[in-house]
């Protein structure tokens, strides 16, 4: 339904990038709709430990 709605001009030239965002996770290429992740284990995340 979103994709029917997306083709028609009149409505892509209304959506923003927020409005894109807001629809579903699924538009961004980095959002893995299966679960599947990458993991680099020799990479440590930039997270400061609490003092």
């Amino acid at each position: 339904m979103i994709q029917e709605v997306l083709s028609e001009p009149e409505w892509m030239k209304e959506m923003k990038p927020d409005d894109l965002r807001a629809l579903t996770p699924l538009i961004w290429s980095h959002v893995n709709p299966y679960g599947t992740f990458r993991l680099n284990l020799d990479e440590r995340l930039p997270i400061q430990m609490a003092a």
